[in-house]
């Protein structure tokens, strides 16, 4: 498996909660209010002593969701220190080293009572300080979110670095397959991974999918003409295809953008040629369905634009993270 870390050019340093809209934390509020709807006993029992907790990397990726993890605390009247960056890769090889020399790594050292068994195969990579009843409130709705974030930003990278290692200049793209409530989180870590959110809504883009064509009398072309005539110039159209005849008529009835679905990786490639041999400026093609990070480079072309997989937000594994309170 690729490992390197690979972001698109220009991202590396990039502050990436300046993509965030200020409603992130209303949601961030609301799965707050979910897990608290009511008394917290808990909190009732351990007071609201000042203390420390640091956060764990126990599994090795790319960390993503800080702004999100920031606004859990925030919202509780607690503040993070962070010792990494968004988009980072978490390598756990330090701790690993610590572990076998009996001590906590040099990045983990500092003024907290705790024992070495705390960061055992683990990386410190935040603080937390505040009202101890308030760093648990806030404890298992930040990992959450921290842990699917990063999971997601971790597989989109290894599809992002397979792309780079094969020399494609085409996009990695996820799709609308999100949990909802969820979406802006989850297309949010596609972007740090270094892939490409897709459309967000149904009003980012027009697309035309195969129940849309069955509704309109599998007729493309008219299709196509009367979506043009409401969203005009400023919203581009694409046509999900079966085949390469249907691709060429939406090409052909002024679709900019074509997705071949579900094609087997030869004839996808021998299609997104001829539809570039017949419209060489502005069309867009895109491969979906069926992809993954094993059968990814199969696709790549220098005819194909786009490669958008589903399980970059409906299949991907989470990464491991512990807020140890520590003092």
């Amino acid at each position: 498996m690729i490992m390197d870390n690979f972001l698109p050019a220009g991202a590396a340093g990039s502050d990436f909660s300046l993509l965030l809209p200020r409603h992130y934390r209303e949601d961030v509020v609301r799965f707050l209010q979910q897990d608290m709807p009511s008394f917290d006993v808990g909190a009732f029992v351990v007071g609201s002593t000042p203390v420390k907790a640091h956060l764990l990397a126990k599994t090795p990726g790319i960390l993503a969701g800080m702004p999100f993890f920031n606004a859990v605390f925030e919202e509780l009247g607690c503040e993070v220190q962070w010792f990494v960056t968004e988009g980072c890769r978490l390598d756990l090889s330090s701790a690993a080293e610590a572990d076998a020399r009996g001590s906590v790594p040099p990045e983990d050292t500092g003024d907290f009572d705790a024992t070495p068994s705390h960061f055992r195969g683990r990386k410190k990579i935040a603080e937390v300080t505040g009202p101890v009843c308030r760093v648990l409130q806030g404890e298992r709705t930040a990992l959450n979110i921290i842990s699917r974030c990063s999971g997601i930003a971790t597989q989109t990278n290894h599809l992002a670095a397979i792309k780079q290692q094969h020399g494609w200049h085409g996009e990695i793209a996820a799709t609308r397959k999100v949990t909802p409530g969820f979406r802006l989180f989850e297309k949010y870590a596609v972007i740090v991974g270094g892939g490409v959110p897709h459309r967000m809504t149904l009003s980012d883009m027009t697309m035309l999918k195969d129940n849309h064509c069955w509704a309109c009398g599998g007729d493309i072309q008219a299709m196509v003409r009367k979506a043009r005539s409401a969203c005009g110039f400023s919203n581009k159209i694409e046509v999900e295809c079966q085949s390469l005849a249907e691709a060429l008529e939406a090409a052909g009835a002024g679709a900019e953008v074509v997705m071949l679905d579900n094609f087997p990786a030869p004839e996808a490639k021998a299609a997104a040629a001829k539809l570039k041999e017949h419209f060489p400026h502005g069309l867009t093609v895109e491969i979906s369905g069926g992809l993954n990070e094993e059968t990814a480079s199969e696709y790549f072309s220098e005819h194909v634009d786009v490669l958008s997989f589903g399980g970059l937000t409906h299949g991907y594994d989470v990464l491991d993270f512990s807020l140890k309170v520590v003092g």
